[in-house]
């Protein structure tokens, strides 16, 4: 039987699953460190890459479509091909201290929070040998 609107509809599924996509993140700040947690369900490992250009956190990865060649799909929901995302990092953010690691499909970038960020006591000076400290 013809059903043009479900031809259309799995043409514009396709078409869409080979574009760029977003991934879902959760990003908190915990103590001196903030967290960015990136869903990447079925996505191989090899093919996630996080690069830092300037204070711009860059992430990337793909999946692949399932290959069978034999098989004649009835429902392919599941999106596959590239995935990025993009964050601008601020100037209190230690860029040098950044790590990642990948474990049962979520990326998880560890950014910490730079010594000249941290909150810090500042001793002020008066007359005469008097010092007290303030907390900024």
């Amino acid at each position: 039987m013809f059903d043009p609107f479900g031809d259309l509809d799995r043409l514009t599924s396709q078409l869409s699953s080979r574009s760029t996509r977003l991934m879902p993140v959760d990003l908190y700040r915990e103590g001196d460190r903030y967290v960015l947690a990136a869903d990447m369900p079925g996505i191989d490992p090899g093919s996630v890459d996080v690069d830092l250009d300037g204070h711009v956190l860059t992430i990337r990865a793909e999946r692949t479509p399932a290959s069978h060649d034999d098989a004649k799909w009835l429902a392919r929901e599941r999106p596959y091909g590239s995935y990025v995302r993009q964050f601008s990092l601020g100037d209190g953010v230690d860029t040098e201290g950044i790590s990642a690691h990948y474990d049962n499909g979520v990326l998880s970038v560890v950014i910490p929070v730079s010594e000249r960020a941290k909150p810090r006591k500042i001793d002020i000076l008066g007359g005469k040998s008097e010092q007290t400290s303030i907390s900024a």
